[in-house]
């Protein structure tokens, strides 16, 4: 089912909301919501955006009873184990009026937040249950989100946004073999892009903008993998002092540091390579001939399920750059077949090689 959202246009940086900019900046480190201590939407159709983005759907009352029940248990596990103090106007506020509270200050502010940050737990850890429980190949889910990405990057296409290249596809098995011996972690699950897809935008200027309509229309900004981001092409506080709406946002921003610039840890990576890198846990809503075959059970977990893949974002201009050299594909690949050849004859003590 195709899910609108009220959000069907790119945003222009002045029109940039302070829930805008932690959304892209929250994809672009590769942060935790739970370290956050307050949700900044300012208006119901931001927080419509969010819902939605989850794949719920707000208005199918299904969807809004399983919504309740995530928050039921939220506040349950609170009680429970914390013996969490939660005001009644709180614990009766609907999820929409859960999100105003906490946007608002003092107490019951507090609670709403700590009672999201539960029920993003509780939602994820039940749509991962419900993948398991599911008799279906890793080739029907990647077709499922693989769908839901053309849909919305092919709608963004189809409009003329400022994207001038499109790639997704999985990972073939040679390259998951040659990456798996490239690592000193061999464990398979640990592969966050047997799913890649990668944008290039027109100009750098159009990034922000790209990643944030995404943020709105194909995964929350929550389900970022945290610690699995990379951005080599921002300067992110220097970026937005430069742009005279974003400045006055800058001591809002929650979490971390002021500087969010960071080389890839990759080691066959040359050190002039600049991308933005990201890994999601995609929501993906279950289509009811799925959902039928499922185990009994499995109604009680809602009809989501995650699915890990990776997203690159690059502005033409360092595309081309990236080409160039040491940071082109083909000899990133090249360092990266010495090395494992090397570490299959010699182990991994010999296998380490600069990236330049």
């Amino acid at each position: 089912m195709l899910i609108e959202s009220s959000q069907e246009r790119l945003k222009a940086l002045e029109e940039f909301s302070l829930a805008d900019l932690e959304a892209v900046r929250i994809t672009l480190r590769g942060d935790s919501v739970i370290d956050w201590h307050r949700v900044n939407f300012a208006s119901d159709d931001e927080v419509r955006d969010f819902i939605v983005a989850q794949e719920f759907l707000p208005d199918e009352a299904a969807d809004r009873a399983r919504m309740n029940a995530i928050k039921d248990e939220a506040i349950s596990f609170l009680r429970r184990h914390f013996e969490y103090p939660i005001p009644k106007p709180v614990e009766r506020a609907t999820i929409e009026e859960l999100f105003h509270l906490a946007g608002s200050r003092g107490h019951r502010q507090m609670c709403a937040c700590t009672i999201l940050k539960c029920m993003h737990i509780i939602h994820h850890l039940d749509g991962r249950e419900l993948l398991f429980m599911l008799p279906m190949s890793d080739q029907e889910v990647f077709h499922l989100v693989e769908e839901k990405v053309y849909r919305v990057i092919g709608g963004m296409l189809a409009e003329g946004f400022p994207i001038t290249e499109f790639v997704g596809g999985r990972k073939n098995k040679d390259s998951l073999y040659t990456k798996l011996l490239s690592k000193q972690d061999t464990i398979a699950s640990q592969v966050y892009d047997k799913l890649r897809f990668r944008i290039v935008t027109r100009d750098r200027d159009d990034i922000f903008p790209v990643i944030q309509y995404l943020t709105k229309r194909l995964f929350p900004f929550n389900y970022v993998i945290p610690g699995q981001s990379i951005n080599s092409i921002f300067h992110f506080k220097k970026y937005c002092q430069d742009n005279a709406h974003l400045k006055p946002m800058l001591p809002e921003m929650q979490a971390g540091k002021d500087e969010d610039y960071t080389l890839s840890d990759n080691e066959f990576t040359a050190d002039n390579y600049r991308v933005i890198h990201f890994v999601i846990d995609m929501p993906v809503r279950l289509p009811k001939k799925i959902l039928d075959r499922a185990p009994h059970g499995a109604a009680a977990l809602g009809p989501i399920v995650f699915v890990v893949c990776e997203f690159q974002v690059i502005d033409r201009e360092t595309e081309s750059s990236n080409e160039l050299g040491d940071a082109s594909h083909a000899k990133y690949k090249e360092r990266q077949k010495k090395a494992v050849i090397r570490r299959l004859q010699l182990g991994m003590r010999e296998m380490r090689t600069p990236a330049t």
